[in-house]
């Protein structure tokens, strides 16, 4: 049973797009709508995904950055992260207002993060590809990666653990250490199918 509506899903694309675009061109931070469904001001994380459309995957993420935990209502959050994910993900220069027309826009509505139990080595069964989204922690270092990641890049269980600890700035089989904690979420994804165009459900 989906939480997140279609119609509600398209009304965060639109609106982290709108966010992106006054940050971007007029320094401005926007307000959540006066018509803004009362379920998105639930707290909920989320993250905001840009995309170089028409580009092959090596190269096409411009951006990303979100909330794994509940701290902000939806609303606020997915305004806060889309701007973030524009400029201000250090793998990357601010998004110029040249570009905005290039990019599509993305919204994954997280659920709470659950850790993994169990013994490390078990790790790989209690994921599934397709369905899961990880973080990763170790001391001072931690690392998340989105659901859909492992699906667009064709990474098994093991490797989705081994990118993770990668993204963490660990070795890739940190994973394997009972110091090192694993969790596991889901998220709801919806996607401009091309630059402010019509928004869909993404299937993982």
């Amino acid at each position: 049973m989906y939480k997140i509506k279609d119609e509600w899903g398209e009304f965060l694309v639109r609106l982290a797009r709108r966010a992106i675009e006054e940050y971007v061109r007029h320094g401005k931070t926007i307000k959540p709508p006066e018509d803004t469904p009362e379920e998105l001001w639930e707290k909920m994380g989320v993250f905001v995904t840009l995309n170089r459309h028409n580009v092959p995957l090596q190269a096409a993420l411009r951006g990303c950055i979100g909330f794994p935990l509940p701290i902000y209502p939806l609303v606020e959050a997915t305004i806060k992260a889309a701007i973030y994910a524009a400029v201000d993900d250090p793998r990357f220069p601010p998004v110029g207002p040249e570009e905005l027309d290039e990019l599509t826009v993305e919204v994954s509505v997280l659920t709470p993060p659950e850790p993994i139990e169990g013994p490390p080595e078990e790790r790989p069964r209690e994921i599934k590809v397709g369905q899961d989204g990880l973080i990763i922690e170790k001391g001072i270092h931690s690392g998340l990666l989105l659901p859909q990641v492992p699906v667009e890049w064709g990474w098994d269980e093991e490797e989705f653990l081994a990118q993770t600890c990668w993204k963490a700035g660990l070795p890739p089989d940190c994973w394997l250490d009972e110091d090192t904690k694993v969790y596991r979420f889901t998220a709801e994804i919806f996607e401009e199918e091309y630059p402010r165009g019509p928004v869909r459900r993404k299937p993982l």
